[in-house]
């Protein structure tokens, strides 16, 4: 079983900074791709970025393009987003998310193409 564990999400302004945080134990975690999703009130939810395993490449959504990056410490069993430029439209709960699963050949993009999730941390951006 594999828990992942997101932390660092709090209100901040407008045209700020945040960076988020999320754990994994369970299995090794450089055998895991990683993502980010974010899910606003009453929307449904969207993929922020994917991290493929197998080399590092990333893909992002065009509306975070260039504000937001992803990384990861394998050592640390953690994959981080660093969010800047932040948006009021920025405001959702995030999810981190993991697929253990191989026969990708790009970063994963959907829901169903992770395995695991963590619960969500709230994101707040005031304007």
């Amino acid at each position: 079983q594999v828990q992942l564990v997101e932390s660092g999400g709090r209100l901040v302004q407008a045209g700020g900074s945040l960076r988020l945080s999320c754990a994994a134990s369970g299995r090794t975690f450089s055998s895991f791709s990683m993502g980010w999703f974010r899910q606003a009130p009453g929307k449904e939810r969207e993929f922020v970025v994917g991290l493929r395993r197998s080399g590092g490449s990333t893909y992002y959504a065009d509306s975070v393009k260039g504000r937001f990056t992803i990384s990861r410490d394998n050592a640390k069993n953690t994959v981080y987003l660093q969010m800047n430029s932040l948006k009021a439209e920025d405001t959702a709960v995030y999810y981190c998310a993991a697929r253990l699963r191989g026969g990708l050949g790009y970063p994963p993009l959907t829901p169903d193409e992770y395995d695991y999730w963590g619960q969500g941390i709230q994101v707040t951006v005031s304007s």
